[in-house]
C-alpha cells in the first residue's frame, strides 16, 4: 500500500510540474464583497429584512429574559423568580460591569444603527432607481431612527454616527441627549414622508402612519408638544385606521366576548381584508416558517410572552390536599404553561380598575382573568372556581403560582397543534411557553394617549380628556374630567389599555419617571434609585474607546 501511495504522489507531482506556473491561482467568477453586496434592489431588500429581524429580536424573541427588560424593574410587573439578570438586585441589574443589560441592549441597537448607515450610504452607488433609492432611504431612516430613539431614551446622550463604519473608531463621544433626539426626528419625519400608505403595505410592513406615531412620541420626548400634536393627528385624522369599536375577526360570533378581547386573539391583529384597522404595524410571528419567529416543537426563538406572564399553576395547592387543583399546562384561561415570572403589581392588578372594575371592558373576567375553575377531576373540589379577589385560607396574592394575569399573554386554545401533548384535553407539552399570535408595536389606541400627553404639554385639558376619553369610551369606562387629567393618569390609563403588550421602560424611561412609578406603584423593587432612570453606559465601550472620553451617567 505504501509503495501505491507513493507512486501516486509521485505522479501527481510530475503532472503539476509541467502546467504553467499559474495553474492553481484562483480566479472566482463571483463572490459577495461590501463592495458587491449593494447593488440591487433585492440586496436593499435583504438588508431591510434583515432590520425587520433585529427589530423583533430585540423587543420580543432573542430569549427568555432580554425582551422583558423593557417590562421589568418598572411599575407593571415583579419577578416571581428573583434573579440578578432581571433586575431583583438592581444594583447588580444596572451595573456598569454587567455584561447583560445594559450592554446587550447597547449592543443591539448600535447594530440597527450600523445596519441603517450602511444601506443609506450604499444608495447613491446602486443600480436603483430614484424612486427606489427614496423607499430604501425611508425605510432605513425609520429603523435608524427607532434606534436612536430607543438610545436616548434609556443612556440618555450617547454617541451619535450617521455614516456607515469603514474602519477601526476608539474616539466617540456623547451627543446631547438633546442632539440624539433631534436626529431620531429628522430620520422619522423622513420616513413619515416618504414611506408608503398604511392600507398599500404588506402585514408587518412599515408604513407612513407607524413613523407618524413614533415621531409624535419622540416630540413629546424633545418637549415639542404642538409637533406631537400634529403628528398624532396625521394618524388619528387618516381614513384607513380607527379604533376597532365592533365585534370582529375569526371569533367574533362568540357572544360572551368582546371587542377589547378581539384584538388580541391569534389571527386578528394584522389588516387582512380591512378587518383590524386600529393595528398601526404588527411584528409578525408565523410558526414552523423558516425565519417565521416560532415553531410548533418548542420555545427558542419565541416570544415568550405566556411563559412570563402567565401563572405557574403546577405548584399551586389548596389546604387540606396535596392534589393538583389546575391540569398544567393547559391551553385555557389558566394561562398555557406559565411559570410565574412577570407577577402583576396589585396597583396593575386592582388598584387602577377600581373606579370601573365591572363596566370597563378591558377588565372582563375573561381579559383580566381572576377566577379559575378547578379542573383535575381526582381533586375534591373540582369545578369550583377559586378567586384571586377572595381567596381560599391559606392563599395569599399574588404569588408565583397564583395571581391575576392579562389572557392577551397567551393564546387559549389556540396553540399550535404540535405543541399539544393531548389536544383532546388541551394539554400542551413541557415544551410549550410561547405566545402564539401576531404583536402590536404600534396601536391607534396608544396615538390617542400620546395626543392626550401633548395636549397636557400645551395645557390644553379639554382636548387631553377627549383624547383618553375616546380610548375609555371603546371599553365603556367611566369619562375623565378634564381637571383630573394629569401625567399620572395618563401613565395609569396606558396600563389599562396597554398592559402587558407595553414596553413599558419606553415609556417611563421617555418620561424620566422610573424612580417616581416604582416608589408610588411597586414596592417590590425597594432598592430603586433615582439613578436608574437611566441605565449606565456599558464599561467594557468606555474601556475599548481609548481615543476619547465616554462620560458615565451620574451615579454609576
Amino acid at each position: 500500500m505504501k509503495k501505491i501511495t507513493l507512486t501516486i504522489i509521485a505522479a501527481f507531482t510530475i503532472l503539476f510540474s509541467a502546467c504553467k506556473k499559474d495553474f492553481l491561482d484562483e480566479e472566482p467568477l463571483d463572490f459577495l464583497t461590501t463592495d458587491n453586496a449593494y447593488i440591487t434592489a433585492k440586496d436593499f431588500d435583504a438588508a431591510v429584512n434583515n432590520l425587520y429581524s433585529r427589530i423583533r429580536l430585540e423587543f420580543y424573541s432573542s430569549g427568555e429574559q432580554r425582551p422583558f427588560d423593557y417590562v421589568f424593574g418598572c411599575d407593571l410587573v415583579f419577578d416571581g423568580q428573583p434573579a440578578t439578570t432581571r433586575h431583583t438586585n438592581m444594583v447588580a441589574a444596572y451595573s456598569p460591569l454587567s455584561t447583560e443589560i445594559p450592554l446587550i441592549h447597547w449592543t443591539s441597537l448600535y447594530k440597527i444603527v450600523a445596519e441603517s448607515n450602511t444601506i443609506i450610504d450604499r444608495l447613491p452607488a446602486s443600480s436603483l432607481t430614484g424612486a427606489e433609492k427614496t423607499l430604501m432611504e425611508a425605510r432605513a431612516k425609520f429603523f435608524r431612527g427607532m434606534a436612536y430613539r430607543t438610545l436616548a431614551y434609556l443612556y440618555g446622550g450617547v454617541p451619535l454616527n450617521i455614516t456607515e463604519a469603514v474602519g477601526a473608531k476608539t474616539d466617540y463621544v456623547r451627543a446631547p441627549k438633546a442632539e440624539v433626539l433631534a436626529q431620531s426626528i429628522s430620520d422619522l419625519k423622513f420616513a413619515a414622508a416618504n414611506l408608503p400608505a398604511i392600507n398599500q403595505v404588506q402585514d408587518g410592513e412599515i408604513n407612513n402612519l407607524a413613523a407618524a406615531h413614533l415621531l409624535s412620541e419622540v416630540y413629546l420626548a424633545a418637549g415639542q408638544f404642538q409637533n406631537a400634536v400634529d403628528a398624532a393627528t396625521t394618524v388619528i385624522s387618516n381614513p384607513n385606521v380607527g379604533l376597532m369599536t365592533t365585534r370582529f375577526g375569526v371569533k367574533a360570533s362568540d357572544a360572551t366576548k368582546n371587542v377589547y378581547w378581539d384584538l388580541f386573539q391569534k389571527g386578528n391583529q394584522n389588516r387582512k381584508n380591512g378587518t383590524n384597522k386600529e393595528g398601526l404595524w404588527v411584528i409578525q410571528f408565523e410558526t414552523d416558517v423558516p425565519g417565521g419567529g416560532t415553531v410548533s416543537t418548542g420555545i427558542g426563538g419565541s416570544y415568550q410572552m405566556e411563559r412570563h406572564f402567565a401563572p405557574q399553576f403546577l405548584n399551586f395547592r389548596l389546604a387540606g390536599s396535596s392534589v393538583q387543583p389546575f391540569l398544567y399546562p393547559i391551553s385555557d384561561y389558566t394561562g398555557g404553561r406559565g411559570i410565574g415570572w412577570a407577577i402583576p403589581t396589585k396597583y396593575f392588578s386592582d388598584v387602577i380598575w377600581q373606579s370601573d372594575f365591572n363596566n370597563d371592558l378591558r377588565n372582563a373576567p375573561f381579559n383580566f382573568v381572576r377566577e379559575f375553575k378547578v379542573t383535575n377531576p381526582a381533586h375534591p373540589r373540582f369545578g369550583q372556581t377559586i378567586s384571586t379577589i377572595n381567596p381560599p385560607a391559606g392563599i395569599t396574592v399574588p404569588r408565583r403560582d397564583f395571581y391575576a394575569f392579562q389572557s392577551k399573554v397567551t393564546t387559549p386554545g389556540d396553540h399550535p397543534d404540535g405543541m399539544f401533548q393531548d389536544k383532546s384535553q388541551l394539554l400542551l407539552k413541557a415544551s410549550a411557553g410561547g405566545t402564539y399570535a401576531d404583536q402590536y408595536m404600534f396601536r391607534l389606541a396608544e396615538t390617542y394617549l400620546l395626543r392626550a400627553e401633548a395636549y397636557l404639554g400645551l395645557s390644553q385639558l379639554d382636548k387631553a380628556a377627549a383624547d383618553i376619553n375616546a380610548v375609555r369610551g371603546r371599553s365603556n369606562a367611566s369619562a375623565v374630567l378634564p381637571a383630573n387629567v394629569n401625567i399620572d393618569y395618563i401613565l395609569d390609563e396606558r396600563m389599562r389599555e396597554l398592559g402587558s403588550e407595553e414596553k413599558r421602560r419606553i415609556t417611563l424611561m421617555r418620561l424620566g419617571l422610573v424612580y417616581d412609578r416604582v416608589k408610588k406603584c411597586n414596592p417590590y423593587y425597594n432598592d430603586v434609585l433615582t439613578t436608574y432612570n437611566l441605565w449606565p453606559i456599558p464599561a467594557s465601550e468606555i474601556e475599548r474607546n481609548n481615543g476619547a472620553k465616554l462620560a458615565q451617567n451620574p451615579g454609576y
